[in-house]
């Protein structure tokens, strides 16, 4: 599949979805999204690391070292409490938007 461009304001909905099931490092969170969507997302490191700083301000994320499936040690972020509403929230709002997108998309034009 060829790669997309990421829509702005998607990429905390990304992450958060791929540590919804479990802690991850940063490269985990990279492997999970180019994997679930067969290649089309490709998330860049200055991103992603940037989102997570940003998200963990936030209150969304948690971080604790730990050691890599390879036994390097990486930090490990997990979803708080706060994050996972935010999570419900984006996802309900992305829900209703690419619904609407899509009986636009199906209108006789």
């Amino acid at each position: 599949m060829k790669q997309m461009n990421l829509l702005q304001g998607t990429l905390d909905l990304l992450v958060m979805k791929a540590l919804a099931a479990e802690a991850r490092h940063g490269y985990g969170v990279v492997r999970w999204v180019r994997e679930t969507t067969g290649g089309a997302f490709e998330i860049e490191d200055g991103a992603l690391y940037t989102a997570l700083h940003r998200m963990k301000e936030r209150g969304w994320l948690e971080s604790k070292w730990g050691v890599s499936e390879a036994g390097r040690r990486a930090k490990f972020y997990t979803l708080t409490a706060r994050g996972r509403r935010q999570l419900a929230k984006e996802s309900e709002q992305w829900g209703r938007y690419t619904a609407a997108v899509g009986k636009i998309l199906e209108a006789d034009a």
